[in-house]
């Protein structure tokens, strides 16, 4: 846990990409899911979210 934190804070690569990954997964699940329309209105901006803090952490150094 802690060498996550550290990672975040250091700007690694790794750390970031599970957190955009996290994004991504978490707005398909809003999309997916039936019962709540907040969820569903959000979940396109957060996998948009998710996708492009994804292709800006792939620069980060290792």
């Amino acid at each position: 846990m802690s060498t996550f934190i550290n990672g975040l804070l250091r700007l690694r690569r790794g750390p970031w990409e599970m957190v955009a990954s996290i994004l991504i997964a978490l707005g398909v699940i809003m999309l997916m899911q039936p019962f709540v329309l907040a969820l569903f209105t959000y979940s396109f901006i957060v996998t948009l979210i998710g996708t492009v803090m994804f292709i800006i952490v792939s620069h980060f150094p290792e």
